[in-house]
Order: C-alpha cells, then sequence, then structure tokens
C-alpha cells in the first residue's frame, strides 16, 4: 500500500515541480559545464547500493569526498550552486529515485555509503526498509 501511495504522489508532486525541475537543468547548463545531473552511489533497502540522481551544485572538477572535508567548499560552488542547496531544489531529482522504486517518498534518510561501516547494529536497521527523500529525526 505503501509503494502505491508513494508511486501516486511521486507522479503528481513530479507533474507539479517539473517545471522548477527543467528551470534547475537548465540554469545549471547555461552557468556550468557538464551534465546537471550527477549520480552518487547510495544505501537502499537490504543494503543495496543505487545510483541516486541529484542535481549538481559544485563544479565538475570538484573532488569526490564529502563536502564538509573539502577546504573551503564554496569556492567549488558552481553560480547558482548555493542556491540550490540553500533551497533543497537539489534534492529535487530525488523524486525519480521515488518513481523508480529505490526510495520512498517519507521513510529514514538515506546517508552516504561511506557511513555504513560506522552504523551501530540499530542504526544499521535503517536499510531494512527503503530510504526516503524526507523522514524523521533519525
Amino acid at each position: 500500500m505503501k509503494q502505491i501511495f508513494d508511486l501516486l504522489l511521486g507522479y503528481m508532486v513530479f507533474l507539479l515541480l517539473a517545471p522548477f525541475m527543467l528551470l534547475v537543468v537548465i540554469s545549471a547548463r547555461l552557468t556550468s559545464k557538464g551534465s546537471a545531473l550527477y549520480w552518487p552511489d547510495r544505501v537502499g533497502k537490504n543494503n543495496k547500493i543505487f545510483k541516486m540522481p541529484k542535481f549538481r551544485s559544485m563544479l565538475i572538477d570538484t573532488p569526490t569526498v564529502v563536502t564538509h572535508l573539502l577546504d573551503n567548499p564554496d569556492t567549488y560552488l558552481f553560480p547558482i550552486g548555493g542556491f540550490l542547496r540553500r533551497s533543497s531544489l537539489n534534492e529535487l531529482s530525488q523524486l525519480f529515485s521515488v518513481l523508480k522504486g529505490d526510495m520512498s517518498l517519507v521513510d529514514p534518510r538515506l546517508l552516504l555509503v561511506e557511513y555504513l561501516p560506522l552504523y551501530s547494529e540499530k542504526q544499521a536497521r535503517r536499510h531494512e526498509i527503503k530510504p526516503g527523500i524526507t523522514g524523521g529525526a533519525d
């Protein structure tokens, strides 16, 4: 039942937000080189690794590390990248993962693959269900 709810609401939200997503794509393409999307690995249900689309906010030559490990991360943002992050517009592309079935609209937030070995047994239980675009504080 939850998957049907995710799909129905996901399609409605996608149709509603499609113009904004198109604007993000056009803006990204006009203000930076490279694709408007990037596909980081994320941990899904049953610890299955999947590629999740995100609207890119960083320059294409940015080192592939967690943002807080970069020296002065703001220097790696392309002109509208900071706005995309502050407004969370860079997260809208995750709707594609909901429609594909890799994610849910509301469940525990997904975390980076690099954090998987650091989870306690209790924290690792979050991967028994699909990760969500949004969720409660976990």
